[in-house]
């Protein structure tokens, strides 16, 4: 395959896993925004000025620009900013900070995950009263058929990522068409609404309607959702076609929207305006858009699916988040992957949102919060990062794009006492997981009887040389050689399992996503050795493959467990997570019959 074919194909992909969000939010932006404003020519010409040039500063020079050059190794994502900064800080305190802010941005877009396929797919299904003997299907079937597409959509998702969005690239082509084609019939009958690519037009009707005005932005920055998946979804496909396909995408976007505006202009009455606009300009195609619009929005909640297992995945792999089961789609991308609890967990939290809100335009009124806030602080790391690189051009351009997010977020602040307090309840769901298990493991680890090394090598010695020893070699697996933990002592010492061949073999996680290295360090005495593994924190590592490399031949494999006992609730809780949760033994993929765990008790 030449490098234009796979560019091309690249492309195809990228429309099919990162812009069904985005490209789906004209079926309700415009449509939310004239809920609560009227519709005056001034009011429509300054919305559409402001939604362009929200794509423009937000979508293009945030996501598409600034932060997708921030990325490692092919990798995106707030983890991804988390690690750059970290990298380069020295103070505990700051980066401390910096890893709560990335937890809040981790926890607001996995929040954003639920509502994205909820009001994605209601919003097209709803498209289904325009049709002819339809006006009056009641809102119950509305939400069973949405309810019922949302199941099928998360039930294939173990096929893989991959295979999804080949298939939904092509569906996806036809979408952006049928977006450019019915906004330019439009645009041609009311061509003074191209007035609005002025952003004069966009501070015109902030300052014309004052309160209103700023209220109406969070419903205006809805067409900028998804925006966030260009930068979380560059580990699946790479930047290059991510970005070509996003210039497309654009174009397609402000036509449309341009298009929507000037119908709206002659029809001021309409309510659903995408679908009535299509439905005036061609009806005899309403019913196949209608069903591609079902499409695409299933496209939309697929971009959104695929960033969470990404996220999770990246949160796993850096210890911030329990060891879900992991399965790799795909031998030719390390990071195609599919979580089925993360899954299976979206998909009630979806199906118990599409009950709670019932229709697409309450749910408008709760969405926004979480992608504003993940967008603010996605600003606010790169701001640090830039200035600390001292690079003063795009530290002053990360500031006045995060003024924007800014702006957007206290808008969408209007819209707690409405619905929106739900986008901080879903976030609170994995953002308390995370603080739980990253604070948990810290006071286990405090907990656990560690040896120092001077005097485990002192015992070790005396014991080596004076007991029976098994043939062949023994691998004991421990986070640091310099602290020996107790399940070691206990195996070695109480229970006398002593091997010719001793071998501490360590893990170390590096601060890029991928790379892999294996080697000896100096030997800590005779018949023990130490063995150290470093590998990116996206790295899917055959460890069977790298010991053999290394001429290890190991006969067994032992590793520590805790069986924590506990009065306090919060530990209690702590404790059940471990209990549900695979050891971490079992992510890296040892070899399952050489291996024994060693249960160790541990008060907390």
């Amino acid at each position: 395959m030449n490098e234009k074919q796979s560019t091309a194909q690249g492309i195809i992909k990228s429309l099919g896993l990162v812009f069904g969000d985005i490209g789906t939010s004209p079926i309700y932006t415009l449509t939310v925004v004239f809920l609560i404003m009227k519709t005056t020519s001034d009011n429509v010409i300054g919305v559409l000025s402001l939604i362009i040039w929200t794509l423009v500063s937000l979508v293009t020079i945030q996501y598409a620009w600034i932060a997708m050059s921030l990325s490692r190794r092919g990798e995106g994502g707030t983890i991804v900013l988390k690690e750059i900064l970290t990298s380069g800080l020295k103070s505990r305190r700051s980066i401390v900070f910096v890893s709560i802010l990335s937890f809040v941005g981790i926890s607001l877009l996995m929040g954003d995950g639920v509502i994205t396929p909820a009001i994605s797919i209601l919003s097209a299904v709803e498209g289904a009263v325009l049709i002819p003997g339809f006006e009056h299907l009641p809102k119950t079937a509305i939400i069973l058929i949405s309810m019922v597409i949302a199941i099928l959509l998360f039930a294939i998702q173990h096929r893989g990522t991959e295979k999804v969005a080949g298939a939904f690239g092509p569906i996806m082509i036809v979408w952006f068409g049928c977006l450019i084609g019915f906004g330019l019939a439009a645009i041609t009958e009311t061509p003074e609404v191209l007035r609005a690519l002025n952003p004069f037009y966009g501070m015109k009707f902030l300052a014309d309607n004052g309160t209103k005005g700023f209220i109406a932005l969070g419903e205006i920055v809805l067409c900028a959702t998804g925006g966030e998946a260009l930068y979380a979804d560059m580990g699946h496909l790479g930047a290059k076609p991510i970005r070509e396909a996003w210039s497309g995408v654009f174009i397609a976007l402000v036509l449309n929207y341009l298009g929507q505006g000037a119908y709206l202009l002659k029809h001021p009455g309409a309510k659903n305006i995408l679908f009535e606009m299509v439905f005036h300009y061609a009806q005899p195609l309403y019913v196949p858009f209608l069903l591609l619009s079902i499409g695409a929005t299933i496209i939309a909640s697929q971009a959104m699916i695929s960033g969470m297992f990404s996220i999770v995945y990246q949160g796993i792999t850096t210890r911030v988040m329990p060891m879900f089961k992991v399965d790799y789609t795909s031998h030719e991308r390390r990071s195609q992957i599919y979580i089925g609890s993360v899954n299976w967990a979206l998909l009630a939290a979806v199906l118990f949102i599409m009950l709670e809100f019932r229709e697409s335009s309450n749910l408008a009124a709760a969405y926004g919060l979480a992608v504003t806030g993940t967008m603010t602080l996605t600003g606010f790391m790169m701001i640090w990062i830039f200035s600390k690189k001292r690079q003063h051009l795009l530290t002053a351009i990360s500031v006045m794009i995060t003024l924007v997010d800014v702006m957007y977020l206290g808008a969408n602040f209007t819209k707690i006492p409405h619905g929106g307090y739900w986008s901080l309840i879903l976030a609170s769901v994995p953002l308390s997981t995370i603080l739980l298990f990253t604070q948990g493991q810290k006071k286990l680890y405090r907990m656990m009887d560690f040896m120092p090394l001077d005097a485990f090598l002192l015992k070790f010695d005396r014991v080596y040389a004076t007991s029976p020893k098994l043939e062949g070699s023994v691998l004991y697996l421990l986070k640091d050689a310099k602290e020996i933990p107790f399940y070691v002592t206990q195996t070695m010492f109480y229970h006398g399992i002593l091997y010719e061949d001793n071998i501490f073999v360590s893990i170390i996680k590096r601060d890029d996503p991928y790379g892999m290295t294996g080697f000896f360090r100096p030997d800590l005495a005779p018949g023990l050795r130490v063995f150290e593994m470093q590998m990116g924190y996206m790295e899917v590592i055959d460890v069977e493959e790298i010991l053999r490399e290394a001429g290890i031949e190991e006969r067994v494999v032992f590793y520590g467990l805790e069986d924590i006992t506990t009065n306090n609730i919060i530990w209690k809780m702590f404790a059940v997570i471990k209990r549900l949760t695979p050891p971490f033994i079992k992510f890296y993929k040892f070899p399952p019959r050489k291996l024994h765990g060693v249960l160790t008790k541990v008060t907390m």
